[in-house]
């Protein structure tokens, strides 16, 4: 399980309701447009939950406590932790629904990225098991089971029926004849799911023929059997700009950069902008920068809008490739 929890999104303790049991887990969609870059773009999938929980807070009318569900699930197999274990969720329609099932997220939505991938299905099942074992019965439904409503969407609501199985369970892929095996060497930033993509098989079948403990823990060096029959490599790892210097940023700068960074920090929440980013550093650039460094705790001269190597690292800026 990929967990990433409240302390590492930098939010306090879940003040919402304690719920020591329930009948079961709900599963949930968004209910509205999500971006299909976020395919592609696990910061974008931090982005997207830490906005959702901002938006509940700032509901008043339903006088959300915390985020309504217990956690959410990316594309990427994240389990996210929003109320978390032994919470009451906010997300089920009624205060009597709520009381019957936690809930789970999957990021999803009615249009754009719409079908769950299967490292998604995997970590609902995570979050469904983590439930399973702190409280939660056997019941496992969708949002729409009791309540008018087209959530969790018709892709994961499928799913929900037959069961909520794990994506490996429905299809147990064989072993590769001996003679179709060749071995590929792990490289720095590699993971066993771009391994499979990139020799045309699964996940599963690679932790069943290299006999993997843990398919998250690979080391560079490390030389795995795959199927002989692509010679594709995988996808590099993700690159970030490196720090170029404080010196670089001033009114008048034009770089493929500096538009790079005005889009993360737009999905960070700390746009200033009315119009853009753009390649040419402004003083909306600025303002954006130092939204972002008292968003980091910085303040004073610290954050006076001007970019410094701790702050630009954690930003994590992609190249423009």
């Amino acid at each position: 399980m990929k967990l990433i929890t409240r302390a590492d999104l930098g939010w306090p303790a879940s003040e919402a309701p304690s719920q020591a049991t329930t009948k079961g887990v709900k599963v949930h969609y968004t209910g509205s447009a999500v971006a299909t870059k976020l395919a592609t773009d696990h910061d974008g999938c931090i982005a997207l939950w830490k906005d959702i929980r901002r938006s509940h807070l700032a509901n008043k009318a339903e006088n959300y406590s915390d985020v309504a569900y217990n956690y959410a699930a990316c594309p990427h197999g994240y389990l996210m932790e929003g109320r978390g274990l032994k919470k009451r969720t906010g997300a089920n329609g009624s205060q009597s629904l709520n009381q019957a099932h936690y809930a789970i997220l999957g990021l999803v939505g009615s249009s754009g990225l719409t079908q769950p991938s299967d490292a998604m299905l995997g970590a609902i099942r995570d979050g469904i098991d983590l439930l399973r074992k702190n409280g939660a019965g056997s019941e496992i439904k969708g949002h729409r089971d009791g309540y008018a409503t087209a959530c969790p969407g018709d892709p994961l609501y499928a799913w929900v029926q037959k069961g909520a199985p794990r994506p490996d369970d429905a299809t147990s892929p064989p072993t590769p004849p001996a003679g179709s095996i060749t071995t590929y060497t792990v490289k720095k930033g590699d993971t066993l799911s771009r391994i499979a993509a990139a020799h045309k098989t699964t996940v599963a079948a690679l932790v069943k023929l290299n006999s993997l403990r843990d398919p998250d823990e690979l080391d560079p060096g490390q030389r795995l059997k795959v199927p002989a029959t692509s010679t594709a490599a995988p996808k590099p790892a993700v690159q970030y700009e490196p720090f170029p210097g404080a010196a670089f940023f001033h009114t008048g700068r034009t770089s493929p950069i500096v538009t790079a960074m005005g889009r993360r920090l737009v999905a960070e929440g700390c746009g200033r902008y009315k119009q853009g980013p753009g390649p040419s550093w402004t003083l909306a650039d600025k303002a954006s920068y130092a939204a972002w460094q008292h968003k980091l705790g910085y303040s004073g001269a610290d954050a006076d809008g001007i970019p410094g190597k701790a702050s630009w690292d954690r930003l994590k800026v992609l190249k423009q490739l």
